[in-house]
């Protein structure tokens, strides 16, 4: 009686576990499988770093230009504003992008999509996601920032600026 309750109990658990793995599954499936870069034929890293002459060169004069007001002084930024992403400007090149999509992710999709594009590379810090980027000629993060469960807002920059 015993052993046939302990193999009840295990085949429970064991559905219970492939039911929830097959939902967050589905429910993040869709976005990773339909995600189009916004960068046709272009690494969306290889922005981090250029001059602002090669990025108008490369997409026109911007949509909107704007500051953005850090903590310090020394933090104000131009934010050139293009409809792949914005493109924030420190002296002449370009030290982070905030992008509406990049790596299988979009604004608006469920924290578990992060999580699974991200895998064991990222700090979790609670209403961010922080991944480090190596083989590059300088340091690159991917902030993911996390609102209401779900995906706010994407950066790739230097973290040396």
């Amino acid at each position: 009686m015993q052993r046939g309750m302990s193999a009840f109990f295990c085949r429970r658990v064991f559905q219970r576990c492939f039911v929830f793995l097959l939902l967050l599954f589905l429910q993040a499936a869709p976005s990773l499988w339909s995600q189009v870069s916004v960068f046709p034929g272009a690494e969306p890293l290889s922005f981090v770093g250029m001059r602002v002459d090669e990025l108008i060169r490369r997409f026109g004069p911007p949509q909107t230009v704007y500051a953005a007001r850090g903590q310090q002084i020394w933090q104000d930024d131009v934010v050139f504003v293009y409809g792949e992403g914005e493109f924030y400007i420190h002296r002449d090149r370009v030290w982070q992008i905030r992008l509406p999509s990049a790596f299988g992710m979009q604004v608006g999709d469920a924290r578990a999509v992060a999580l699974m594009v991200l895998g064991n590379n990222m700090r979790d810090g609670g209403n961010y996601l922080l991944c480090d980027i190596v083989g590059y000629a300088w340091p690159l993060s991917l902030r993911v920032n996390i609102d209401a469960g779900r995906i706010s807002a994407i950066y790739i920059y230097r973290p040396d600026y």
